[in-house]
């Protein structure tokens, strides 16, 4: 088995790559190794166990049809993208060419060289815009939508909205398009939070590792001046552990012939969802320290609420989180101790 994963050296890409070792499958990584500490995560892999490592951008359009013509991979996890929606306002250019070419020219690829490889792409929930359409209430510590209890299904209108939004729902589009036009077997999971070991969170990404990390320097008294928070930290995620996202996705190629052209909401469900506020709490509990933050106006799009109605997903794959929201806290801040 020939698994190739794009942003191999990523947060997400560097889980699955070592679930890609304990089955023994053959693995190639493509990273150009931009992101904050990528390099730290290539050489943590490397200490695991040998693999194809391709230093390679998938803006490369011949690079890049070089290598899936050469490798004729079995599944392709199509990890490697712009995160940032802050980068996505301040460079729309490099978050088009990233997120929406690159994507197309990893489908194209395998179009032209490789038709019998399965393409997972990693999709966000950003492609439903700001869903400022629906209604919500505000209590003490978060936003509320009674309409949808279980949270979002895949049936909500898209509405691209930032260039970031513009950008994933492009290539989103396109990995549902490629299977219904040319019959190439993909899936799009539209993610909402994810979290977990060999995340090193940024301001603009991996929001409840770096809030983690500020409860971290608080407690070890580091913290010289208050954090920031964008908006009044009621927004809501549903939060995912890195070690159910990884079993999904194998699962998601291991019965592709159910999933194959389709589109899935991820995240942790409603049960495992939390506003800011509510993360505070928990991390002022776990950590035994009082979080001192400023609140900023809120970003541009940014959802009061997503949280992933997984109905569809669950029954398809049986599949459903097995790391609630306060052991995954409990085990990113050992992670991030640990560094």
């Amino acid at each position: 088995m020939k698994v190739l994963i794009t942003g191999g050296c990523g947060f997400l890409g560097s889980n699955l790559a070592l679930e890609t070792f304990k089955r023994n499958y053959e693995l190639f990584i493509i990273d150009n190794l931009y992101r904050k500490n990528s390099e730290d995560n290539l050489e943590w892999l490397k200490s695991n166990r040998k693999f194809k490592f391709y230093n390679l951008d998938v803006r490369m359009t011949e690079q890049i049809n070089h290598v899936i013509k050469d490798i004729k991979p079995d599944v392709i996890f199509h990890l490697a993208g712009q995160v940032a929606m802050t980068t996505s306002i301040a460079d729309p250019q490099i978050d088009f060419e990233i997120n929406a070419l690159g994507s197309f020219n990893v489908l194209n690829a395998v179009k032209m060289f490789s038709p019998e490889s399965i393409v997972v792409y990693s999709s966000t929930n950003k492609v439903y815009g700001d869903i400022e359409w629906a209604e919500y209430k505000e209590t003490a510590t978060r936003y509320v939508c009674d309409k949808f209890p279980l949270g979002f299904p895949e049936t909500i209108p898209l509405e691209f909205h930032s260039p970031y939004g513009c950008s994933k729902g492009s290539a989103d589009q396109y990995v549902l398009d490629f299977y219904r036009i040319f019959g190439i077997r993909t899936v799009a999971f539209r993610h909402s939070s994810m979290f977990g070991g060999r995340q090193f969170s940024t301001y603009d990404q991996g929001w409840i590792g770096w809030f983690c990390q500020k409860a971290i320097e608080t407690k070890r008294g580091l913290a010289k001046e208050p954090f920031s928070i964008s908006g009044n930290g009621k927004q809501v995620r549903d939060v995912l552990y890195a070690d159910d996202a990884v079993d999904l996705y194998f699962k998601a190629f291991e019965k592709i012939e159910s999933t194959k052209g389709k589109a899935f909401n991820i995240g942790g469900g409603m049960e495992n969802s939390l506003s800011l506020l509510e993360l505070f709490i928990i991390l002022e509990r776990e950590s035994d320290v009082t979080l001192n933050y400023v609140k900023l106006p809120p970003r541009e799009s940014d959802q009061k609420i997503f949280v992933a109605d997984m109905t569809k997903i669950k029954n398809l794959l049986n599949w459903q989180p097995n790391v609630d929201k306060i052991s995954g806290i409990k085990k990113m801040i050992k992670w991030i101790e640990g560094l």
